[in-house]
């Protein structure tokens, strides 16, 4: 009886095989060499604005409650009245920025956000840090983000869109990583409550971080301005398309005002329309149920830092310790976005938010469970060499960071497929105006946590008192996991059909 047999040509074939297919997944990954700059500036922009929104993020609540007195309730309600005023300005800003272009929204948005964060870090009077700081800086931060999201759409063609949308959301990540060490470190540096003495005025340690966001917001104006007039890339190529102006003969005040004007009264018109078709409204209906899982972000930037001082005492690294969702997210982001470009969005929104939403679920466990997991040797090495802990090791830790794991390998599947799904249905020339509903979720996940974590943060994590800090994670557990399924429940009434993508 003939028995198989292995020669040279049959290795050959068998490495050529193996090579083209590494070949062909790294070229997943090198498609992106071929895009213009105006692409990797984008990607510039965003890792340096995001730095500084993350500053902002985890300092907000704690600047409002010691700096200017206000308690949990009020602190995070003012937070939903924040988040409240972007939603509003995000949804004018995309027929804004298709009216006057991608380059002058961004210059506009870095400006709104210049004057407001440094009211914010110069001042100590309530009424002139809310009006004059933290409500100017949600609209630059409306004007600035959503835009990003379309950008990267316009100067990348199809071949390049999937892997550029991974890389934005891992570059954002690297913001926020960026951010996470910022915060511990001046917290370090300075003591909780610390002073220092600067230019005549008097910082205090939460002053100082929106301080240094200031000057991360500074740098952004070079980047802003190398960004080309006009350019679009397709995949025949890039083109230049001079801006014609609107409104020939106008001040520059007046052509602003008529832009705002007509901006509002196009997006009126545009969700009036699109209101009407069954589509646009499955749309609200998918964004909508990720705001639930979004929540979870919310609660991590809004109530963690204070939830983890309040738990592990002054100075706890929670910095590094959400800093470990971004060491993790920006190759896992990368990876799972080469290898899932063939399957739909939906599908890998429900993926990714089953693991997200029971990842919470630890943080509602006994701590004494996870007291064993304190003795062991990574723990005691991630303890002593990253976290920079001496003596004892709280049972929350090993807690904490299982479920930062945990919901970072979540997010890797859905998060960058949201913006992707809002972008890939959108129609030619309304690019901006889809994308800036992609960032709905956050800003309803922030009129949530307004609204319902002050309230379990004032009862089970209080400043003083017993605390019962499992029971508010396991309402945040149980409301989060509303999207994935909601998602599956609705599937079938809500999922938009994805050109190009495997059902």
């Amino acid at each position: 009886m003939p028995t198989a047999t292995t020669g040279p040509g049959t290795q050959a074939a068998t490495q050529n095989s193996s090579s083209g297919k590494l070949a062909a997944f790294l070229k997943k990954f090198t498609v992106i060499l071929g895009a213009p700059r105006e692409l990797w500036l984008v990607f510039a922009i965003k890792l340096v604005g995001v730095a500084a929104y993350g500053i902002n993020n985890s300092t907000l609540k704690l600047w409002l409650s010691s700096d200017l007195g206000y308690s949990d309730r009020k602190a995070l309600g003012l937070v939903a009245a924040w988040s409240f005023t972007m939603t509003g300005i995000t949804l004018l800003v995309g027929s804004l920025t298709d009216a006057v272009g991608f380059r002058k929204t961004f210059f506009l948005g870095v400006w709104v956000c210049i004057v407001g964060r440094a009211v914010m870090a110069f001042t100590g009077l309530k009424w002139l840090a809310l009006a004059g700081g933290l409500f100017p800086l949600a609209i630059g931060e409306a004007l600035g983000s959503p835009v990003l999201v379309a950008a990267v759409r316009k100067y990348s063609n199809t071949k390049q869109r999937s892997i550029a949308y991974s890389i934005i959301y891992a570059v954002m990540n690297a913001g926020f990583l960026i951010a996470s060490f910022v915060f511990d470190y001046v917290r370090e540096g300075l003591g909780e409550h610390g002073q220092v003495h600067l230019l005549g005025f008097s910082f205090s340690t939460y002053r100082v971080l929106l301080l240094l966001a200031l000057a991360l917001e500074i740098s952004l104006l070079p980047l802003v301005y190398f960004l080309r007039k006009g350019l679009e890339v397709t995949d025949d190529g890039i083109r230049i398309i001079p801006e014609q102006p609107k409104y020939t003969g106008q001040s520059f005040l007046n052509s602003f005002w008529f832009t705002l004007r007509d901006s509002a009264r196009d997006t009126w018109r545009l969700f009036a329309g699109l209101l009407r078709q069954s589509s646009f409204a499955r749309l609200i209906a998918f964004l909508m149920l990720i705001a639930f899982l979004k929540l979870i972000f919310m609660q991590m930037y809004y109530v963690f830092p204070t939830f983890g001082i309040r738990e592990l005492g002054d100075g706890a690294p929670v910095g590094k310790l959400w800093a470990i969702n971004s060491i993790l997210i920006i190759p896992l982001a990368l990876i799972v976005g080469a290898l899932v470009q063939r399957f739909s969005a939906y599908g890998l929104v429900i993926v990714g938010g089953v693991i997200s939403a029971a990842s919470v679920f630890i943080m509602a466990l006994p701590t004494e469970w996870f007291g064993p997991l304190t003795d062991n040797q990574v723990m005691h090495w991630i303890a002593l060499h990253y976290l920079g802990l001496k003596g004892t090791v709280h049972p929350y830790y090993p807690m904490i960071i299982l479920f930062i794991i945990l919901l970072s390998v979540g997010e890797a599947f859905y998060s960058p497929r949201v913006y992707e799904y809002a972008a890939a249905i959108a129609p030619k020339g309304q690019e901006a105006s889809y994308s800036s509903l992609s960032y709905v979720p956050f800003l309803l996940a922030k009129i949530l946590v307004g609204t319902l974590s002050g309230g379990l943060l004032a009862a089970y994590c209080p400043e003083q008192g017993t605390r019962h800090s499992g029971t508010m994670w396991l309402v945040v557990a149980l409301t989060a996991s509303v999207a994935p399924v909601g998602l599956l429940i609705f599937r079938r009434y809500i999922r938009v059909h994805e050109v190009g993508r495997q059902d």
